[in-house]
């Protein structure tokens, strides 16, 4: 049985293609490349008034659903009454949901390789299909979790430039991404560590490692690609409106950062908004999350000292250093990396996309 046909068990899809006056859920994208401080980003964002993080959601199925990994609350998914709700509201239960066919479903349309079908689907009518059934159904868990958290922005950390791009197609949400980027070097020496993943209850397990090459060409595919989509303008018509950020000047200037982040998804910025950071002594305080994936700090609460992570500068061989920065030369001088003592302060840059 296909999932089309599975699918109707959740009620009817309502198309909204065309549909002027839909509600659009607001959700605010980090898109990048791993180990680049996307999850300390969601955190700090979820501390705003109106803004929910969810962590890396588009891993919801298999690592909430089939897994059953913790939650950012420290409960199995299943267990949690804040995602039992949102799967009630979605689809009349979790239940309810072939989950192994969504998976599938994803995978089919959701992939690195798939961007190009992404920016045409209409080129290959069977992949326009798949992605339409997914788009709607993505359309009703992102609305669910609106309602039930009565959050006024939705913040996504999944970071997958092709998971955008389908995000950018659904036209029951309003899309907006940060690109958040990192030093390649310190990228790189990051992949290279061995992290225990303390959502796996079941067994031990650990993050993925990548040796220096492979982790190079990630940062160039998922960081460029990115930066190529929103800057081409036959391209841009399918990215969602922009805004880059670097991982250390977030750690440097967080509550600067955090306003213009916030500015370009139209939030008011109060003088009591950033009322979670101490300026004075770099402190960051964090509460209680539902995040369904993500690093395993999301696990951590309380008061943080917020400050970036530079270990790679005293401890990165310089073979691999070489290797990093040759491969990703372009996207360093780009982002402000090379040729200036304090790296090229970049703050923030916008770029808006041609999408009407």
């Amino acid at each position: 049985m296909s999932y089309e046909t599975e699918s109707l068990r959740f009620g009817p899809v309502t198309n909204t293609r065309g549909n002027m006056g839909v509600d659009k859920v607001k959700v605010l994208y980090i898109g990048g490349w791993g180990r680049s401080g996307s999850t300390l980003l969601d955190r700090m964002l979820g501390q705003v008034p109106g803004l929910f993080s969810t962590g890396e959601l588009r891993y919801i199925w298999e690592r909430g659903l089939l897994e059953n990994q913790l939650c950012g609350c420290g409960l199995p998914f299943r267990e949690c009454s804040f995602w039992g709700q949102v799967g009630k509201e979605a689809f009349g239960g979790w239940d309810e949901v072939d989950v192994a066919g969504v998976v599938g479903l994803r995978n089919s349309v959701d992939r690195l390789w798939h961007t190009p079908w992404l920016l045409g689907p209409a080129i290959w009518p069977g992949y326009g299909v798949k992605l339409e059934e997914y788009v709607n159904l993505l359309g009703r868990l992102y609305k669910a979790i609106r309602n039930v958290s009565n959050a006024k922005i939705i913040i996504d950390s999944s970071k997958a430039p092709s998971y955008a791009f389908i995000l950018g197609k659904a036209r029951d949400i309003d899309l907006r991404m940060v690109h958040l980027v990192r030093d390649s070097r310190g990228v790189a020496f990051s992949w290279k560590k061995q992290v225990v993943r303390p959502e796996v209850t079941y067994k031990v397990a650990y993050m993925p490692r990548y040796n220096p090459l492979t982790a190079s060409l990630r940062y160039i595919l998922d960081n460029g690609l990115l930066c190529f989509a929103n800057r081409t303008p036959v391209l841009s018509r399918g990215a969602p409106p922009y805004v880059l950020v670097r991982y250390e000047d977030l750690a440097d200037q967080p509550r600067e950062m955090l306003a213009r982040i916030l500015s370009h998804v139209g939030y008011e910025v109060r003088e009591d908004t950033f009322s979670f950071i101490d300026s004075a002594t770099g402190r960051v305080f964090l509460g209680t999350n539902h995040m369904v994936a993500g690093n395993p700090m999301r696990f951590k609460s309380g008061e943080i000292v917020l400050r970036p992570d530079v270990e790679w500068q005293g401890k990165m061989p310089t073979s691999e250093r070489f290797i990093v920065t040759l491969l990703t030369f372009p996207l360093l001088l780009a982002y402000g990396y090379l040729g200036r003592e304090d790296g090229g302060r970049l703050g923030m840059v916008e770029f808006r996309s041609r999408r009407s």
